[in-house]
This record gives structure tokens, sequence and C-alpha cells, in this order.
């Protein structure tokens, strides 16, 4: 190999190693900015989380739940207009019983590039309880896209569908923060 093929080789590979890089990233932002209590600091209320949410989104992107259960649950948000709308239903304070705890937990990492547009798949899992003491414990597979934007990778699909849904025992997590000070610069 010549040095120059050598050199462009490398380039590539390296290229690819950033890609990745940086999609991980931005998939654990995601799942960080979608926790309960937010982690990440500064974020003011659930209207600024989602103004943060909506700028790792492309213009184009596409937001759904697929399968049985998802189908009906969270459905096709297509735009950043109607994937807004669908983070805002989320997380309106009509909500009742309140959201108190939400992790993620992402696992099965799989990051495929292929120039400025990539794909990955994760299984996630995330515990869930509620102001009224119910709580739960889901999991499912994640199937997202991906495409550099002027020098940004950014989310132009999240695909959810669900792997399990499991009651959880009420009590079962009894000491949480209602804020997040670890992030804290």
């Amino acid at each position: 190999m010549t040095s120059d093929a050598t050199v462009a080789a490398l380039t590539r590979r390296i290229e690819e190693l950033e890609a990745e890089s940086e999609i991980r990233r931005l998939q654990a932002r995601y799942m960080f900015l979608c926790d309960t209590p937010n982690p990440e600091f500064g974020v003011r209320d659930d209207a600024h989380r989602i103004d943060l949410i909506m700028e790792l989104y492309s213009e184009d992107a596409v937001w759904e739940g697929v399968g049985e259960y998802y189908d009906g649950q969270f459905g096709r948000a297509e735009g950043a207009a109607a994937i807004r709308e669908h983070f805002e239903r989320f997380w309106s304070e009509e909500q009742a019983p309140a959201l108190v705890l939400n992790a993620h937990y992402l696992t099965s990492e799989q990051i495929h590039v292929d120039g400025h547009e990539a794909t990955g798949q994760w299984i996630h899992v995330q515990p869930w309880l509620f102001s009224d003491g119910k709580a739960l414990l889901r999991s499912s597979r994640l199937n997202n896209s991906f495409r550099k934007v002027s020098g940004t990778w950014k989310i132009t699909r999240t695909r959810t569908e669900n792997v399990f849904v499991a009651p959880l025992a009420p009590g079962w997590a009894s000491d949480y923060p209602s804020t997040s000070v670890l992030m804290k610069p």
C-alpha cells in the first residue's frame, strides 16, 4: 500500500471511530435528558429540557414506537414540530400520577457508520416510579438513524420497540433525589 493510500485508509478509520464516539455521546445525552429527575445541570424546567432534546434531532426526523405494545402507546411523529409535540404531551403538567423517577440504562450497542449516515441499535432498561407509589421496569430495543448535518451528528430516526414491561413492588426505590447536582460544573 502506498503512503498516500495508507494515510487515506487511516483517515477513514479515524473518521469512522470519531463518528461512532459522537453518535454514542448523542444517544447517551438524549437518554440523559429523558431521565427524571433530570441529571443535566442547568436545565430549568421541562420546556427547557424539550428544547435541548430538539437540538439533537434533524428537522426531518421521525420518532416512532413500533410493535404490538408501542404502536398504540407512542405512535409516529414525523418532523421536528411533531416530535416536539410528542415530548410536550409526555412532559405536560397534567400527568397524574406524576413521574418521580425514570432512568435509562443502555446496553448491547451496535453503531454502523456509512460516511455521513449511521444507524445504531441498543437495548435499554428503565425503571419508572410514580407519585402514587406504582412502579415498573421497562425494556425496549432501539433502532435509530443519524446523519451529519453541517458538521454535527443529529438523530434522524428514533425507533423503539417493547421487549417487556414488569411491575415493581411499591417502595422498591426508597431513596432518590428530587434534582441532580452531579453534573454541576
